[in-house]
């Protein structure tokens, strides 16, 4: 194991914190807009309801494998440290170089604007005035991260509660208040076509995407080693059985020819439940979820500039790495990743940027999952601490195995269906590496 040390940082994440951060991060705007999506390409309720949990099973098993390589290596920075010193500083450098320039910063602004653009349902808001929005609750938020480590868990708190409000509100009224006329029950008809439940199932591991971002901030939870596997596993957990029930809800409410066609079939859902105020009420809820996410993302998204300037692997790296001397935060980090969103935000940009990136981004958490079989075979079973210490992911190799099946799925799957912009973000990241060759030039000499 790599014998790179970091700074010591103050452990303001609370294991309550950190578990926001996973159930904040994967729970967005996602999970009222994907049901119908799921629900078309599944062709049944049922075969919905098992694309979500196929999909959560995946996304699990992944979190379980990279929950052994977190406990092993306490350290903030996330996957980038972990390819860096599981494969070698040029793969750890290629993904910290795409997800501290383009990725995070890119997945920021998405949010930001997403907040707006949810905002304009109580207030009539032109393409101009959502972007000041954004531009406002990103400077809020940056301020606050910024203060304290403490505010910004805190606001995750807040957040990750808020939005599971009007999702419980809809799985109690929806199942227990009676099946609604019409609802499209639970058939049980099995898929039509593979094809279509393999897509169904695509679609739930992008809504299962972000649990990874609390990895970024290891160094800063309490006991981590000890702590992190169980509330990454059980964040995850929790988030695949409100994903089902809420789906089951739509599902007892709506006719399934609406969901399918709906655009929101939460809102629609909760107009059904709850009359006129029900859209109200989602949008809401939509609100706090994005902020929720947009906290959770800029939060976690600049410990990974923070990690590289400690180890000197970005331009400007003293300036990246380093803590504020009164917060104790990484507000440079902070400030850059915000920059770098604000840009993006203006320029309209984020979405291409974030497409593009999806195939890269990918191939390196796939890697990540598989680093579980290199740890295990530098430090027997178990971490370097010594052999059987330590958490250990349950059924290996099963488990990891599952991971990067579905890592792998994804990866063909968008290379088929967009292989321009596959191409195109290797490209980008390949930009990275006269970078990289230069910074490894500057520290020789």
């Amino acid at each position: 194991m790599s014998e790179k040390k970091q700074k010591a940082v103050q452990k303001n994440v609370s294991s309550l914190g950190a578990l926001a951060i996973v159930v904040g991060m994967i729970i967005g705007s996602g999970i009222f807009l994907k049901p119908g999506i799921v629900l078309g390409a599944a062709e049944s309720p049922m075969m919905s309801i098992f694309a979500w949990v196929a999909g959560g099973i995946i996304t699990l098993a992944s979190a379980l494998s990279v929950a052994e390589i977190s406990s092993a290596i306490p350290k903030n920075g996330g996957l980038y440290v972990y390819l860096e010193e599981l494969y070698g500083e040029k793969w750890g450098f290629l993904l910290g170089w795409v997800q501290s320039v383009i990725s995070y910063p890119a997945s920021v602004a998405a949010q930001a604007i997403a907040f707006a653009t949810s905002a304009s349902f109580f207030l009539p808001l032109d393409p101009m005035q959502q972007k000041f929005l954004a531009l406002g609750v990103l400077a809020f938020l940056l301020i606050m991260n910024v203060l304290s480590t403490k505010y910004g868990s805190y606001i995750q708190i807040a957040a990750t509660i808020g939005k599971l409000i009007p999702v419980i509100a809809i799985i109690g009224v929806g199942l227990f208040a009676g099946i609604a006329p019409g609802s499209a029950g639970l058939g049980m008809s099995a898929a039509k076509n593979l094809s279509g439940l393999g897509v169904a199932i695509l679609g739930t591991l992008w809504a299962y995407d972000g649990w990874i971002g609390v990895t970024n901030m290891t160094a800063e939870i309490k006991n981590p080693e000890k702590k992190l596997p169980m509330i990454i596993g059980g964040g995850v957990v929790f988030v695949i059985a409100i994903y089902v029930v809420f789906n089951m809800a739509i599902f007892f409410t709506l006719p399934q020819d609406a969901i399918i066609a709906s655009k929101n079939p939460g809102i629609d859902t909760a107009n059904a439940l709850f009359g006129p105020a029900g859209g109200a009420f989602i949008s809401a809820g939509i609100m706090i979820s994005v902020f929720g996410a947009l906290n959770g993302y800029l939060m976690t998204a600049a410990r990974v500039p923070q990690a590289m300037g400690e180890r000197k692997a970005l331009p400007f790296a003293n300036f990246l790495g380093k803590l504020h001397p009164k917060f104790q935060t990484p507000t440079n980090a902070l400030i850059f990743e915000s920059i770098l969103a604000v840009a993006y935000i203006l320029s309209g940009s984020f979405n291409t940027l974030t497409d593009m990136l999806i195939f890269v981004l990918w191939i390196f958490f796939t890697m990540g999952v598989a680093g579980v079989f290199i740890l295990r075979r530098k430090h027997g079973k178990g971490k370097g601490k010594g052999k059987g210490k330590g958490y250990t992911v349950p059924l290996y190799p099963i488990v990891p195995l599952i991971g990067i099946l579905g890592g792998l799925y994804i990866i063909i799957n968008t290379i088929m269906t967009s292989p321009r912009l596959s191409f195109i973000g290797i490209g980008v990241t390949l930009i990275g590496l006269p970078v990289y060759y230069y910074l490894k030039k500057k520290k020789a000499n």
